[in-house]
């Protein structure tokens, strides 16, 4: 149960916030051992329900923007992780906030508070976090994440969006087949038989087409309920996640576009890391984990391994055909003069530039040819139609 307190500290100031116990009697108790005078101590009405609202990605960015303003003017952390609790309107942002607060005020670290939340927070964020509290630059690190992200989420999005005409534009297509062959074609099936004129091959081949999807739709409806769960669970394991991933980077004309929006993230996340203490061994680490994909984490795995036997990085990245040779030659010119982190950052930049332009130059080219593919489709049906109507004609 969630209970909201008030209490005052041996000093005389003011504590609000949430607290979670089996009773009112040990949340009581709890707050006493912390040396706290309760003042009230109510059960919450922040009950979540039985739909609670989640917390966006958006939602977390903003929360990471606002507290590197107050932690950087000088407000405390759990000041501050109160202050943002108290605004606001979500409910389980608010609980979360409030447990962050919680455990900062119990003398736990931030970032190991963080950690209990993965859900909200990955192991960038933490990692992040916890070289900011070994270099005592909590606000200035904040900062940098809430843009990391903001970086992450903007890629995203732009892949979606990206992606969505192809997506409707194929989803039209195949309903338009379907309706085609499931009611037009039906219509026409008892004039041509009934007539006994000699049908073209065309024609009988949507004919037994139409007649497989009207006699099996049952079959058809379970075969695609079984391809979309299959599909949903096969990327759980591993060999599914291989096969789907080798399909990402591998398929025509969008493969090399996922390509470039792997290495972004993989470049950028090392970037971040390098540029903000984090060992290099941990920041290769990280930045297989967020590659998102299991080719590029096995590459970057191996190149932790390279680097743990003592050799370069640029080097690692060579063995692999993954990563274009131009990055890996920038990679290397940035160990050799010292300046990996900076050269890190004006890759992750310059390969932000490069996806927009592929996504840009993919979506050009996937539209004409769903277009020219449904063109085809429809005016095959079509045909079909019309070359016994036209036989008809000139029978009579």
């Amino acid at each position: 149960m969630d209970f909201a307190y008030k209490t005052r500290d041996s000093l005389g100031g003011l504590h609000e916030g949430i607290l979670t116990s089996a009773s009112r009697e040990e949340a009581a108790q709890s707050l006493r051992r912390e040396g706290m005078h309760v003042m009230s101590l109510e059960e919450s009405d922040d009950s979540l329900g039985l739909f609670p609202r989640r917390i966006t990605k958006s939602e977390i960015i903003y929360m990471t923007n606002q507290l590197a303003i107050m932690v950087d003017t000088g407000i405390s952390l759990a000041v501050a992780l109160a202050g943002l609790a108290e605004q606001e309107d979500n409910l389980t942002l608010k609980l979360l906030l409030n447990d962050l607060r919680s455990e900062v005020e119990a003398g736990e670290d931030f970032s190991t508070a963080l950690a209990k939340h993965p859900k909200y927070f990955d192991q960038t964020f933490v990692s992040l976090i916890k070289s900011s509290e070994q270099t005592g630059s909590m606000g200035e690190m904040l900062d940098h994440i809430s843009n990391y992200l903001r970086k992450e989420l903007d890629g995203r999005r732009k892949v979606r969006s990206a992606l969505a005409y192809p997506i409707i534009m194929l989803v039209m297509a195949t309903g338009v087949t379907i309706f085609l062959l499931t009611f037009i074609m039906p219509k026409f099936t008892p004039l041509f038989t009934r007539k006994g004129i000699k049908l073209p091959t065309i024609t009988k081949f949507m004919m037994v087409a139409s007649d497989l999807l009207l006699d099996y739709w049952v079959l058809w409806l379970i075969l695609a309920v079984i391809l979309i769960v299959g599909g949903l669970v096969g990327r759980r394991t591993e060999v599914g996640r291989r096969i789907i991933d080798w399909m990402r980077i591998n398929i025509p004309v969008v493969g090399p576009t996922f390509r470039k929006v792997i290495i972004s993230r993989s470049i950028r996340t090392l970037g971040t890391m390098i540029t903000n203490g984090v060992a290099v061994l941990d920041a290769i680490q990280l930045t297989a984990e967020v590659s998102g994909n299991y080719y590029y984490e096995k590459a970057w795995l191996h190149v932790r391994a390279e680097v743990t036997n003592g050799s370069r990085i640029a080097d690692a990245l060579r063995t692999s055909s993954l990563f274009p040779k131009t990055l890996v030659q920038m990679i290397g010119s940035g160990e050799e003069t010292g300046k990996l982190d900076y050269v890190l950052v004006k890759v992750s930049t310059y390969y932000d530039g490069e996806v927009d332009t592929s996504l840009k130059t993919a979506t050009s080219m996937i539209e004409p040819l769903l277009i020219s593919a449904m063109g085809v489709v429809v005016g095959t049906i079509g045909l079909s139609l019309l070359l016994p109507i036209f036989t008809l004609s000139r029978t009579h």
